[in-house]
């Protein structure tokens, strides 16, 4: 059984998840520090969606144990669902709503008492840049826009830990910029954030990352390490290396 640490924000230990005869997560073990941003790399397939389920207490492991914000996978997913905010790859707020109709509508799900939600929402629209679109609709606001407005609701309730999954699929190169400020931003506030991408050019700006192949953690460090452990110029040459030894598809 791990024993808490107030140093780490997540303690995963012999993590493992099955499907039947499928082995989908391989008794993973790592720990990620607070307020650390952490990437959680894997080619399609590699089991790291199923692995952040568990952490984000969306699923049940089939054995190992972790421990979330303090709270236990399986067994205290309500308390890690209290302490946690997630982001999607797939945009996740009400295009037919207004900006601040989405905001006001997540700080009442995420359980921020009423009256703070109006000091919470003018902070958020001025820590974006937002204070003009206020009564834009959703579906009118560029991409890139969107995937800020879905990062600021998922983080409006100060949890101690963000997890986002593929971020900024779709967003055009200033725009994924843009948006890494505001993770360095979460980041220096003590968030701690977990975060899986397919561009690994992304990869670069974790303090750490880990790189699954078929369902296993092959390595896990700084990029920079990685890259002169495996001559790598960038992570790109780095993961393409480790991945071609999947032999899961």
């Amino acid at each position: 059984m791990i024993q808490p640490n107030d140093n780490y924000s997540i303690m995963v230990e012999d993590l493992t998840k099955r499907f039947g005869s499928f082995t989908a997560v391989d008794h993973i073990s790592f720990e990620v520090k607070k307020g650390e941003i952490f990437g959680f790399l894997g080619a399609n397939g590699a089991g790291k969606t199923t692995a952040m389920k568990m952490l984000c207490g969306l699923s049940k492991p089939t054995s190992g144990n972790a421990l979330v914000a303090g709270f236990e996978v399986g067994k205290d997913n309500e308390g890690i669902k209290k302490n946690i905010g997630y982001m999607s790859q797939r945009f996740s707020l009400y295009e037919e709503l207004k900006v601040w109709e989405n905001m006001r509508l997540y700080a009442g799900i995420y359980g921020i008492p009423e009256k703070q939600i109006k000091e919470r929402i003018e902070l958020m629209l001025e820590s974006l840049g937002f204070q003009n679109e206020i009564n834009t609709f959703v579906k009118s606001l560029p991409v890139g826009w969107k995937q800020k407005l879905a990062f600021a609701v998922s983080i409006i309730h100060n949890p101690k830990i963000v997890f986002l999954d593929e971020p900024t699929g779709g967003v055009d190169p200033a725009s994924r910029r843009q948006f890494w400020e505001l993770i360095y931003q979460a980041a220096d506030k003590g968030i701690t954030v977990f975060v899986t991408t397919h561009y690994m050019d992304e990869a670069e700006y974790c303090n750490r990352i880990s790189i699954m192949v078929d369902g296993k953690i092959a390595v896990i460090d700084k990029p920079q390490t990685l890259k002169m452990q495996y001559h790598g110029r960038n992570m790109d040459e780095v993961f393409r290396k480790l991945a071609r030894n999947a032999v899961r598809s």
